[in-house]
């Protein structure tokens, strides 16, 4: 059984800079600006043999409890009820101020063990602000630089020292036989491309879902109501998430990671370096993701920005959903049903058949239509069709509609065949490819979206022409 650390001090001390390092990526957002980190973040960690859980955990701050900053106190304070031992970080170089004596009070009347950090020791002068640290009755304070890696050896001595080596290193550890899954890639090419078996769709494994849209759309508020808790910051100010925070979560025996992502506002209003940070941010987490959730205002739905979004995700070859939310205050919900029908249709051709669902994360209302959608559209998405299937199809297609004669010669098709799922992509042979109007090519996947049920997904189809087995063999004289 693994244990957890939280790391815990105030503002700018350097917690997110020791938390990307313990995890080993670049996970959390780092940036000179105070208070970057809002909410609680928690990954698998590694300190040379050392394996825990590490929660990056936001600045304490000394505010109103309905404040922004009183609430990111408040998330701060549930990461130390659920920690194991608590690392308590100051800055050695710029020593210890009153909140920091005003927390470690708090941190000692939580009742859990707890290591003195003081960061930036690297820095000239940190000596006398290490010294200081002393004052706070914490016990030793463990010089180390989050940045540089220096002290790290040390903070692993305290750690255990801390915990104790019973705890940190359970006797069944070594004894357990280390299991291995292998992993399947749907998305590999079927080894016999004639065969008529396809693999069935695996409704068990784990699911990767990234929320997105614009600030103050609702999406911290939606993932809260998924996972039936107040997992993530929320308030009614815009731009409250800045890191792309992952949260893992059962629905229905599946299990699922959520990716909460910062609000994307238009390129041209992006002017501070750490909105582009968490801009970039939520891009990765869209690359990461299989399935990707557009939270949409329903009260102004489909701004530019919201359609450069599902551009994006389109591009990216996620499979998308979008969520109208903030249903509850709409006065003529069937009248704008409609309208919204209508202009998903015109304004997203690229994914005809997209599944929009209105929901209320305030009320709850319409989150398990949500997640049906989103696991039906997973499911197409990872769809697999027989070449056999494809070719009768297209044998259809050709007979009642084949393709135009392009300078008086017209464009033959041999066959076509899947070659990847995720999203789906297939392999047209014909002659001439580069001749090939891609208004043909848009008629083709729109009958493969119809034909194969596959609504809502991003299809790619990519033209080749067959091998000229005379190809590169000399003419011989006669």
């Amino acid at each position: 059984m693994t244990f957890k650390i939280a790391i815990v001090g105030r503002p700018n001390v350097g917690k997110s800079t020791l938390f990307n390092r313990l995890a080993g990526k670049k996970l959390a957002l780092v940036d000179d600006t105070p208070g970057v980190t809002r909410d609680r973040r928690i990954h698998d960690a590694k300190l040379y043999d050392l394996r825990f859980d590490v929660i990056d955990t936001a600045g304490f701050e000394d505010a109103a409890a309905a404040t922004l900053e009183g609430r990111m106190r408040a998330q701060t304070e549930l990461a130390v009820s659920e920690a194991d031992l608590i690392l308590f970080m100051i800055d050695a170089k710029a020593g210890l101020t009153p909140n920091d004596r005003a927390f470690a009070d708090i941190v000692r009347r939580a009742g859990k063990p707890v290591v003195l950090v003081a960061n930036k020791a690297e820095a000239r002068g940190a000596q006398g602000g290490m010294l200081e640290g002393w004052e706070l009755g914490l016990g030793e304070p463990i010089p180390i630089s989050s940045e540089h890696g220096q002290g790290m050896p040390d903070l692993r001595e305290a750690i255990i020292e801390a915990l104790g080596e019973e705890r940190v290193f359970p006797p069944d550890e070594e004894d357990e036989p280390a299991s291995f899954v292998p992993e399947v890639l749907i998305g590999e090419d079927i080894a016999d491309p004639e065969a008529e078996e396809v693999p069935s769709y695996d409704a068990t494994k784990p699911l990767r879902i990234a929320v997105i849209g614009r600030p103050n759309a609702g999406k911290s508020t939606l993932i809260n109501a998924l996972v039936g808790e107040e997992r993530l910051l929320t308030g009614p100010e815009a731009g409250i998430t800045r890191d792309s925070i992952s949260v893992d979560w059962e629905w229905r025996g599946r299990k699922m990671k959520l990716f909460d992502t910062a609000g994307m506002r238009r390129k041209s209003r992006v002017q501070e370096k750490l909105e582009r940070l968490s801009v970039a941010d939520g891009i990765r987490a869209i690359r990461f993701a299989e399935v990707v959730i557009i939270v949409l205002d329903a009260t102004i739905p489909f701004e530019k920005q919201d359609l450069q979004l599902a551009d994006l995700i389109i591009r990216e070859g996620r499979a998308a959903v979008i969520a109208f939310n903030k249903w509850d205050l709409i006065d003529n919900p069937q009248e704008l049903l409609a309208e919204l029908r209508e202009k998903t249709d015109r304004l997203l051709p690229q994914v005809r058949g997209i599944r929009a669902v209105t929901v209320s994360a305030e009320t709850g209302r319409g989150l398990d239509r949500l997640m049906e959608a989103v696991t039906a559209t997973h499911e197409v998405w990872n769809r697999r069709i027989s070449t056999g299937r494809l070719n009768r199809w297209l044998e259809g297609v050709l007979a009642h509609h084949p393709p135009p004669a392009v300078a008086g010669r017209r464009l033959k098709i041999k066959y076509l065949t899947q070659v990847k799922a995720r999203p789906p992509g297939f392999v047209i042979s014909c002659s001439r490819p580069d001749a090939m109007p891609q208004s043909y090519i848009r008629y083709l996947t729109n009958g493969l979206r119809e034909s194969f049920d596959m609504p809502g997904v991003p299809i790619r189809i990519m033209l080749r022409a067959p091998e000229n087995p005379y190809a590169g063999k000399a003419k011989h004289a006669r």
